[in-house]
C-alpha cells in the first residue's frame, strides 16, 4: 500500500504541477511589482523634495551643497531597481521588432536619465529626474493594478478547490475500503462514496443508483440520477444511494482545474482595446523619437544655445510618454473584472467579452436556461374536492419522497402554507407512483400509466391538452376514486421574461432554440414573449441554426448549458455557457455564467459596452493631450509666448493620470 501511495503522489504532482508552477509564477511578478512600485515610492519621494523645478514650481528653496549628486545617486538607484521591468520588457519588444508601451517607457526614461545626468555633471541644463521618477512609480502603479485584478480573479477561482474533500473511499484488491489522500488518487482507482458525502474526485459510476447534488459545481439545482455508466463531477453531493465509480480525471484534467484553466487563458488573452493601447504607444515611440530629433535639428538650425535645443528635445521626448497611458486599460480592466466577479461573469476571452456591445439577436436554449430545470405546479383540477384538500393530500403523501416530481409537489404545499397530516402504510410503487393511508382511507399519487392500467377513467381530451404542453400530470385517487388533477413542468424562469423584455428595449432580438415539439415550444415562447423559435431541433443542427443567422448578417450570441449546446457555443460569435458544469462548457463558451440566471445575459451586454467606452475615454484623454503639449514642448509658438516648460508639462501630465483614474473608477453597468 505504501508503495502505491508513492506511485500516486508522483503522478498527481505531474499532473498538478502545470498549474502550480503558472499560479505561482504569476504570484511572484505580482509581489515583484508591488514591492518595486512601494520601494520605488519611497526613493520618488526625496527625489521630488530635491528636485530645482518641483522647489521652483512650489516657491521654496531647500538647496544645500552636494544635493544634485545626492539627487543623481537616488535617481540611478530608482532607474536600475524601478525601471527593470520596463527595461526588460523593451528589450523582449524590440527583439521581435515590435515596438509597444514597454518600449516608450523604457527610451523616456532613458533619455530622462541620460539628460539629467548630463545637466547635473556639465550643467548643460534642468534635469528631469523628477520625472523620470514620477513615470516610473506611475508605470509600476497600472501593471500592478493590472496583474493584481487578474490574481483576484484567479484567486476566486481556487476557493472551488475547497470544494472537494481531503480523503477518498479508495476499494482495494479485496474490496475492502481504505482511506486515502483524494491527491493520492490515480485513474482507474475505484472509489466508494457514502450517502451524504462529497464526491472526491470526476469519476464514471459502475455500481449504485443515487441523486447527486450539483449545485455549487453547476448551478442547476435539481438533483442528477446518477447510476451505471454515468458521469459525477468532483466537489458534488451525494444524495441518499450508495456509489462506486472509476476515477476518470485527476490533476489538471479534472473539472476544478479545468475552470482555473480557464483563468489562465483569460490572464493570457488580449483585448482589442488593450492592443489598441500598444499600437498607441509603438506609435507615440515613433513620434517621441522623430519629433525629438526635429525639435532639436531645427532650434540649431535656427541659432539657438544646444543647451537649448536639447532641453526642448527631451522635453518633447518625456512628454511623448503619457502616465496615462500606462493606466488606461489596467484600471478599467480592474473595475470591470471586480464588478464582473460581483456578479458572476467568467470571461475566458477578452475578445469576445468586447463584441457583446454589438449583438444583434442571442439564441437561448430553453431548458435549464430559460427554464428553472425543476418541476412547478401548473394546473389542478378536481373532482367533489376543494383545490386546497386535493393538493393537501398530494402534499402529504409526496413529502415522503425524493422525487422532483414530489418535490414540485411539496414546494407548492409550502407555498400554500398547507398542514402535513399523518400518514401510514407509505409505499413505493416502482414507475407507477406511491400509496399511503390517510386518516384510515388508501391515498394514491399515481401516473397516467397506472391509470390506463387499472382501468380507472379519466378526461383524456383534458389530459393530451396538458401533455402536448409538455407538462407531466399525476392523478390523486382516494379508496382508488379519481379526486383531482395535477400538472408539473419544468417553470419558466421570471428572470428569464425579464431579461427578454430588457433584451427587446436594447433592439436585441431573443430567439428559442430546443429540441423540445412545437407546441410545447410555442407555450414556453408564448410565456416569454419571444417571437421566434427554432423546435425539434436535434443537438448536432442547433449549430447550423446559429450558421444562418450569422450568414444573415447577424452578430450571436448562443447561451445554453455547454452540453447539447456545444457546437452552437463555439459557431456563435460570442458563446455563453449558463453554468458551468461540464468540461465541453469551459472548451466551447466564450463566457461562463456561475448562476444560472438569464439577466446575466444582459448584464454581459451592459458590462461589455461600459468597459469599452471607458477604455475608449481613457485612451482619448491619455493620448489626446500629446495633441496639444507636444508642439508647445516642441516651441512652436515660442514667439508668442506660449512655451510648455518641464514644469507645467509635469502638471498636465498628472492632471491627465488623475482624470483617468477618477474615469475608471465610475465604471457601472447601466
Amino acid at each position: 500500500m505504501k508503495k502505491n501511495s508513492m506511485e500516486h503522489n508522483e503522478h498527481q504532482e505531474h499532473q498538478g504541477s502545470g498549474h502550480e508552477d503558472h499560479h505561482d509564477h504569476h504570484a511572484m511578478m505580482v509581489e515583484d511589482f508591488r514591492r518595486r512600485f512601494f520601494i520605488s515610492l519611497g526613493i520618488m519621494v526625496p527625489i521630488l523634495v530635491l528636485s530645482p523645478m518641483i522647489q521652483m514650481f512650489l516657491g521654496v528653496d531647500w538647496r544645500f551643497t552636494g544635493d544634485a549628486y545626492l539627487l543623481f545617486l537616488l535617481s540611478s538607484v530608482l532607474y536600475i531597481y524601478g525601471g527593470k521591468p520596463f527595461l526588460s520588457g523593451a528589450r523582449d519588444e524590440l527583439k521581435k521588432k515590435e515596438p509597444g508601451m514597454m518600449t516608450l517607457i523604457a527610451f523616456a526614461i532613458t533619455v530622462a536619465y541620460i539628460y539629467s545626468t548630463a545637466a547635473v555633471f556639465t550643467k548643460i541644463g534642468s534635469d528631469f529626474f523628477w520625472e523620470l521618477a514620477t513615470l516610473i512609480v506611475i508605470m509600476l502603479l497600472g501593471h500592478w493594478i493590472e496583474m493584481k485584478s487578474v490574481m483576484r480573479a484567479s484567486r476566486a477561482l481556487d476557493e472551488l478547490l475547497k470544494l472537494m474533500p481531503e480523503e477518498a473511499h479508495l476499494l482495494d484488491e479485496h474490496g475492502e475500503t481504505v482511506d486515502v489522500p483524494v491527491k493520492e488518487l490515480k485513474e482507474k482507482d475505484q472509489v466508494l462514496v457514502k450517502p451524504g458525502e462529497k464526491i472526491p474526485i470526476d469519476g464514471i459510476v459502475y455500481e449504485g443508483k443515487s441523486e447527486v447534488n450539483e449545485s455549487m459545481i453547476t448551478g442547476e439545482s435539481v438533483p442528477v440520477v446518477k447510476s451505471d455508466g454515468d458521469e459525477i463531477i468532483g466537489g458534488s453531493i451525494n444524495g441518499e444511494g450508495i456509489l462506486k465509480f472509476s476515477v476518470s480525471h485527476v490533476g489538471d484534467e479534472t473539472f476544478l482545474s479545468q475552470v482555473i484553466k480557464l483563468v489562465k487563458e483569460a490572464q493570457e488573452s488580449r483585448s482589442r482595446t488593450q492592443r489598441l493601447a500598444d499600437v498607441a504607444a509603438k506609435w507615440l515611440f515613433y513620434i517621441a523619437s522623430v519629433s525629438g530629433v526635429v525639435t532639436f535639428t531645427v532650434w540649431m538650425l535656427l541659432g539657438r544655445e544646444i543647451s537649448f535645443a536639447m532641453e526642448r528635445a527631451v522635453t518633447v521626448i518625456i512628454i511623448s510618454c503619457p502616465h496615462a497611458l500606462g493606466l488606461a486599460t489596467p484600471l478599467v480592466t480592474a473595475v470591470s473584472t471586480s464588478i464582473g466577479a460581483k456578479r458572476g461573469l467568467l470571461i475566458r476571452d477578452r475578445n469576445a467579452f468586447e463584441n457583446a456591445r454589438r449583438l444583434d439577436a442571442v439564441v437561448f436554449d430553453k431548458t435549464g436556461t430559460l427554464t428553472e430545470g425543476e418541476f412547478g405546479v401548473t394546473d389542478i383540477k378536481v373532482q367533489e374536492r376543494t383545490e386546497e384538500e386535493v393538493m393537501n393530500i398530494a402534499y402529504t403523501v409526496e413529502s415522503n419522497s425524493e422525487h422532483p416530481i414530489a418535490r414540485g409537489i411539496v414546494r407548492e404545499g409550502k407555498k400554500r402554507n398547507l398542514s402535513l397530516s399523518d400518514v401510514t402504510d407509505y409505499e413505493n410503487m416502482p414507475g407507477k407512483g406511491l400509496k399511503a393511508k390517510m386518516d384510515g382511507k388508501d391515498i394514491r399519487v399515481v401516473s397516467p400509466g397506472y391509470m390506463r392500467e387499472e382501468k380507472i377513467g379519466f378526461d383524456e381530451e383534458y389530459y393530451e391538452h396538458l401533455a402536448e404542453q409538455g407538462k407531466t400530470v399525476v392523478f390523486v385517487l382516494e379508496e382508488k376514486k379519481l379526486i383531482g388533477i395535477i400538472a408539473l413542468s419544468d417553470m419558466v424562469r421570471e428572470s428569464a421574461k425579464e431579461a427578454v423584455r430588457v433584451l427587446k428595449s436594447m433592439n436585441i432580438e431573443s430567439i428559442m432554440l430546443t429540441g423540445d415539439n412545437r407546441k410545447v415550444a410555442s407555450y414556453v415562447g408564448k410565456e416569454l414573449d419571444i417571437d421566434e423559435i427554432f423546435s425539434e431541433v436535434l443537438p448536432h443542427e442547433k449549430a447550423d441554426k446559429i450558421d444562418a443567422l450569422i450568414r444573415q448578417g447577424k452578430k450571436v450570441a448562443m447561451t445554453g448549458d455547454g452540453v447539447n449546446d456545444a457546437p452552437a457555443l463555439a459557431k456563435a460569435d460570442l458563446g455563453i455557457a449558463v453554468g458551468a458544469g461540464t468540461d465541453v462548457a469551459i472548451e466551447t463558451a466564450d463566457i461562463i455564467l456561475v448562476k444560472n440566471n438569464p439577466l446575466d445575459v444582459v448584464n454581459i451586454i451592459r458590462l461589455s459596452k461600459a468597459t469599452y467606452r471607458k477604455m475608449i475615454q481613457n485612451l482619448i484623454w491619455a493620448t489626446g493631450y500629446n495633441v496639444i503639449a507636444l508642439p508647445l514642448a516642441a516651441g512652436v509658438l515660442i514667439n508668442q509666448g506660449i512655451v510648455i516648460s518641464p514644469a507645467l508639462g509635469a502638471v498636465l501630465m498628472s492632471l491627465s493620470t488623475v482624470i483617468v483614474a477618477i474615469n475608471a473608477r465610475f465604471l457601472k453597468i447601466d
